[in-house]
């Protein structure tokens, strides 16, 4: 059955699922806060994030909220975390109850640690809400290659729905009822892609990315367990596969930021030239801060929250976190 859709953010993985749902044969509008983005897709059909995708006909951009809101009945949330409150707030006078919400951004808001489908209950409590996650960098998905993701949402029936909406022989789509986790794996692995991409950028090789990989999941499960999802998830599509391809990909803002921390530009040059919002750096502060509060231990988020906050050098980090007391594996 063909849904009317609206994709709140035309980035590349706005762009990208927005193209995914239109040949799916669902209607979908895109909204974006630029007007030259707007005008690239309606005008051009191009998005200058996605270089080598031509938009489809039938796939429009507007750049006003009630315009890309009004008739539609699944909303999804693709803008850069920092801004999905403030869009959120934005959205209130043109929703309606009966419209869904798929959160399809990775973040933790860093004032009050919540993940944003908390924060999305929280402008509309008396909606729906969902989440998609999972190793699927923008790129790729435009082009159609393969990718597995999962789907979790408040109820079975709703992500059994959401799961038949986005999935096609080239997008696969699991359910998971663990919603909390689901969000949680997508946000705290750009973390850790952040400390792989400094850790190529020094000039380390495989075995310790292998390390910080590895590590990384344990500190993302401890901490995901301890503010209440299931360690399970953690090892699954949004856990473990989105901490690979995010900390082994040059598509990967965070590890790409990472290499130019590495190679010894502040954290605010290699933003800047990645050019685009570094989900890592916007959450490593909410999980250093979350860890503190449930007294678990997260060695190497504490190290990026060092480097990004306290101006501690890579190199200072490193030799913290290979001279730490003996421990055990588990």
């Amino acid at each position: 059955m063909s849904e009317n859709i609206s994709v709140i953010g035309s980035g590349s993985w706005g762009v990208a699922l927005a193209i995914l749902l239109n040949s799916n044969g669902h209607n979908v509008k895109l909204w974006s806060y630029n007007p030259e983005e707007a005008r690239m897709i309606n005008e051009d059909k191009k998005c200058k994030f996605l270089p080598n995708i031509t938009i489809p006909d039938g796939l429009e951009c507007y750049t006003e909220l009630e315009d890309a809101l009004k008739d539609t009945n699944i909303v999804l949330i693709v803008t850069p975390s920092n801004a999905i409150r403030a869009t959120l707030n934005n959205m209130l006078p043109f929703v309606t109850e009966n419209q869904v919400f798929v959160l399809c951004s990775k973040g933790m808001e860093k004032d009050t640690q919540k993940v944003y489908t908390e924060v999305i209950k929280e402008v509309f409590p008396n909606n729906k809400v969902s989440a998609l996650s999972g190793p699927s960098h923008a790129e790729e998905v435009s082009e159609q290659i393969p990718t597995a993701v999962v789907i979790s949402s408040e109820d079975d029936a709703m992500s059994e729905h959401l799961q038949s909406v986005f999935m096609n022989p080239k997008f696969r789509v699991y359910i998971n009822d663990d919603l909390l986790g689901v969000e949680m794996g997508g946000s705290l692995k750009n973390i850790i892609a952040l400390a792989c991409g400094i850790a190529n950028g020094l000039g380390y090789g495989d075995n310790t990315v292998a390390a910080l990989i590895t590590r990384g999941i344990v500190e993302i499960s401890r901490l995901g367990v301890e503010a209440g999802a299931k360690r399970q998830t953690f090892y699954g599509l949004t856990g473990v596969g989105d901490l690979f391809v995010t900390c082994s990909s040059m598509h990967s803002r965070n590890r790409r930021a990472g290499i130019l921390i590495g190679q010894g530009k502040s954290v605010e040059e290699a933003v800047k030239e990645v050019g685009m919002v570094v989900e890592g750096i916007n959450a490593v502060e909410g999980a250093y801060i979350l860890a503190q509060k449930h007294s678990v231990s997260t060695p190497i988020i504490n190290e990026m929250y060092d480097i990004i906050h306290k101006g501690k050098t890579p190199e200072e980090a490193t030799m913290n976190l290979m001279s730490r007391g003996k421990k055990t594996e588990f």
